[in-house]
């Protein structure tokens, strides 16, 4: 079976566990994770730094089978569903926002780093991920009987790759096979003053 591997290329060599890293959506819908693989996911996301060490991320966890995956496939929107069900695991990352203290200050922040040290640790696994903005963070919250402060922000999928040609859509195909691309150094980091490249 062909697998699609996209590494980042880069003006200077950088950690593989980086460049490996990509968000395909072509899975191995025979892929079953393990108890330890998600063990070590979610434990990946609990040493995630964080704002005063306050650890604002929570996840909902779903395995393929059980009835929290289909809870999470259907908060999905249809686009994400349509290739979303292959994977062996469905996550949504929920964000705290208030503590004994009252509100927790760069939630979404801590959210936002432990989910990519999840998502990096799949990469470490020989696991994909694919980190989705399109679900119904209500639809979230009466699936699971979330408390007000307990925020929905992003949904990840998580399996072994696939081959492209299970998408349905030429696009996506077309999509999952093409180079990916970042702006430039010299767009992306400055010096001095705004537009002035630092490298």
């Amino acid at each position: 079976m062909l697998i699609v591997r996209k590494p980042a290329v880069t003006s200077i060599p950088i950690a593989s566990i980086l460049t490996e890293r990509w968000s395909p959506r072509a899975y191995d819908a025979a892929f079953v994770i393990t108890p330890d693989q998600v063990r070590a996911l979610l434990e990946a996301a609990r040493w995630a730094p964080s704002f005063g060490n306050t650890q604002p991320a929570r996840y909902l966890v779903g395995v393929r089978g059980t009835p929290a995956f289909e809870a999470i496939l259907a908060t999905l929107n249809s686009g994400n569903r349509a290739w979303a069900h292959r994977a062996s695991l469905l996550l949504i990352g929920v964000m705290v926002t208030t503590n004994e203290k009252g509100a927790v200050p760069y939630a979404e922040y801590g959210l936002g780093l432990a989910s990519e040290n999840l998502v990096l640790q799949a990469v470490e696994l020989g696991l994909v991920a694919h980190q989705m903005a399109g679900f119904s963070a209500d639809a979230v919250r009466a699936a699971f009987s979330l408390p007000s402060d307990a925020v929905p922000k992003v949904a990840i999928a998580v399996g072994a790759p696939g081959h492209p040609d299970v998408l349905e859509e030429d696009w996506r195909i077309e999509r999952e096979k093409a180079e990916r691309e970042r702006i430039p150094l010299e767009e992306f980091a400055f010096t001095d003053q705004w537009g002035k490249p630092a490298l």
